[in-house]
């Protein structure tokens, strides 16, 4: 008898041009990446002790505190809070089945988001900046979040979507053992902004099953300006390395089901502020061409981007074009738009 590779089929996704509006654009399939044996989480893999382990080795970054590139130093175990504001309980703002999230996420029955208040970046133009900037949300306890994930997969979420998690991954970390010892099953989604510590992304290994970070910016001036954060390409770059080293490119399942794998966010912004050109040339070329990648249309003017001209409009139709065509031309095939057939 033949022996079943993990992935025997292998499909494609491109962009198609068709006029000149971005509301034209399709995405035409070609070839999936197709999950044949039944799938289980990174994170089933492990055994508890190792789990706890890893918990331990995240709570003690928090008393000298580098869980981001900032490096604050403080020590949240007695009370410091750094630029993120946040102590050593998990902060949460809401959650619940998402469906407005990509489509390997979605699925039929949503993505189980928990959106975490709080953020290590300082983004002027947000879009959730009562939660990230304001501190929408309240302080739980790990028995409660724990719970919270139980209660996404009992409603048949396909996944567990940490939204916004860098600085709050210990306590993430704390509240999963728990959640696995109650019998969590489902793939853990890693949504966060780019900026990350390796110290703490290699404490995640075999533990996140889907990686999905935003690529914001090329340029160190623009991050420094708009997100307060002069390294950030840099740092997004090594994150999205490391990310891609533990994960590999995005596999499916028969029913286009993300199981595990990176997926990149790169929203486009006005006069070319997000530097598309730096950021694909880096996926296509240090990366994999085979990485899915969300071109995304929908910035509007949130926060304080009043305040900040170009980020004071919506971007044209010709703008979210030039950064479709910049992925075709860098052969990225693996690109997808949000926007509907």
């Amino acid at each position: 008898m033949r022996k079943l590779s993990l992935c025997s089929m292998r499909k494609k996704y491109r962009v198609v041009c068709e006029g000149n509006s971005q509301k034209t654009y399709r995405v035409r399939e070609e070839m999936v990446e197709i999950q044949q044996i039944p799938f289980r989480a990174a994170y089933i893999g492990m055994s508890r002790r190792e789990l706890w382990e890893r918990v331990s080795r995240a709570e003690g970054i928090l008393k000298e505190c580098t869980l981001c590139p900032r490096d604050c130093g403080v020590d949240r175990t007695s009370g410091e809070v750094g630029f993120c504001k946040t102590g050593n309980k998990p902060f949460v703002s809401s959650w619940g089945p998402h469906f407005g999230e990509e489509r390997p996420l979605v699925g039929r029955f949503g993505s189980g988001t928990i959106f975490f208040g709080n953020c290590n970046l300082g983004c002027v133009f947000c879009q959730n900046w009562t939660i990230s900037h304001l501190g929408e949300g309240e302080e739980i306890s790990f028995e409660r979040l724990a719970k919270i994930m139980e209660d996404l997969q009992g409603m048949g979420c396909h996944n567990i979507n940490l939204v916004t998690p860098t600085h709050q991954m210990p306590m993430i970390l704390h509240a999963l053992a728990i959640a696995v010892e109650k019998g969590l099953t489902i793939p853990i989604v890693y949504n966060c902004g780019g900026y990350e510590s390796l110290e703490a992304l290699k404490l995640l290994r075999g533990i996140i099953d889907i990686y999905m970070p935003d690529f914001k910016y090329g340029d160190p001036e623009k991050a420094l300006n708009y997100s307060k954060v002069k390294d950030y390409p840099d740092r997004a770059k090594a994150s999205l390395k490391e990310m891609h080293m533990q994960v590999g490119d995005l596999v499916m399942n028969g029913r286009g089901i993300a199981q595990r794998g990176l997926l990149v966010r790169h929203l486009v912004l006005p006069e070319d502020i997000a530097g598309t050109e730096e950021v694909i040339s880096f996926i296509a070329g240090e990366i994999s061409e085979n990485t899915y990648l969300n071109i995304m249309d929908q910035y509007s003017p949130c926060y304080r981007a009043s305040e900040h001209p170009p980020l004071n409009r919506k971007i044209t139709n010709k703008e979210y074009a030039a950064a479709v065509a910049t992925a075709r031309r860098r052969g990225l095939d693996s690109v997808r738009s949000i926007l509907q057939i």
